[in-house]
């Protein structure tokens, strides 16, 4: 058995912190399932591929599963047809309920799951949902991880993902060595759930921080400043954000960005609206006060009766400069 050792320092000590880690091998290319092929799914699937990760797969869209099998992807029918031929699964798929259905369902993957198998789960949903799949799994003699993700499409396609990973510490490197291709950072945050733990977190700050950036560069407009400049002085100043820097939600401040492209492509609103409902819930199950993340769930759910339901979350600038003239 492998031993990986990591040093600490703790004043003038030295302490040496091992881990026991899963016999899998570590460098074996047998072939990996992948289900849910959608916006991000797919540029997942397809680095695997240039990994030369053999990949089976299937979604419940025929299109996506032939452009993935037009890359060389082996294409089933079903989850549990993945789970009869891979004994490592990558999911990724929209939400809770799609969660329970392509696991626990009448096709789903512990239908058929081999005793040992690695399943990650790469969707954003409730930690308990987790939690529950993972109790599934074990009775299956299987190993769930939640290994949500942060990034977005464009980071999906260039192999830049941050993934958070949930789950017994012994298979973290076993799940590492697959993430690392589809990634360029992959933390361990304990056991399962906590990985989704993280990216609620940080997608209600995301949520809260595009909003704050489109009132901010829509009341510098209406104030008489150039967006650009705006942006400029945003991004030199201690008002500077990813919303501002990175992905800015005014039309011809940046390239390359939905907000460019009239806000399709990106992160959808209602995909934003889902992750807020989680956070919402699960601040609610705690006894967490969010007064902004309830507001910016709010923003959001109005949002999507809105027709920006399709439309990238940054759409909220247009949303608020629409709410103005009325």
């Amino acid at each position: 058995m492998l031993l990986r050792i990591e040093e600490t320092t703790r004043g003038q000590r030295n302490n040496f912190i091992i881990y026991s880690v899963s016999t899998r091998s570590m460098a074996s290319k047998t072939p990996v399932g992948f289900i849910g092929l959608g916006n991000m799914g797919s540029p997942m699937a397809k680095n695997l591929l240039k990994n030369g990760y053999p990949v089976i797969a299937t979604d419940v869209f025929p299109q996506s599963c032939k452009e993935l099998q037009d890359t060389g992807a082996q294409v089933v029918d079903s989850p549990a047809d993945v789970a009869e031929k891979a004994d490592r699964i990558i999911t990724m798929l929209p939400s809770s309920p799609n969660v329970i259905e392509v696991y626990t369902g009448p096709n789903g993957i512990l239908k058929k799951v081999k005793k040992g198998t690695l399943l990650i789960d790469s969707s954003t949903i409730d930690p308990a949902v987790s939690r529950e799949m993972a109790v599934a799994a074990e009775k299956k003699g299987a190993v769930f991880m939640d290994a949500p993700v942060s990034g977005g499409v464009g980071a999906a396609s260039m192999a830049k993902l941050t993934f958070m990973v949930g789950g017994v510490v012994e298979e973290y490197n076993a799940a590492k060595e697959l993430l690392t291709c589809m990634g360029a950072n992959v933390i361990y945050c304990g056991q399962v759930g906590t990985g989704q733990a993280a990216k609620i977190c940080n997608n209600m700050l995301l949520a809260i921080g595009m909003i704050g950036t489109a009132e901010t560069m829509n009341l510098g407009i209406r104030l008489g400043l150039d967006p650009k400049l705006l942006a400029k002085i945003l991004n030199m100043s201690s008002g500077r954000c990813w919303s501002s820097d990175t992905y800015n939600p005014v039309p011809g401040v940046m390239e390359g960005v939905p907000s460019a492209n009239n806000y399709q492509g990106g992160f959808g609103t209602t995909l934003m609206a889902k992750d807020l409902g989680l956070a919402q819930n699960t601040a609610t199950n705690t006894k967490t006060p969010i007064p902004l993340g309830s507001l910016a769930h709010q923003i959001y759910r109005v949002m999507c009766s809105r027709g920006y339901a399709n439309k990238d979350f940054s759409s909220v600038f247009q949303f608020l400069r629409e709410e103005e003239g009325q």
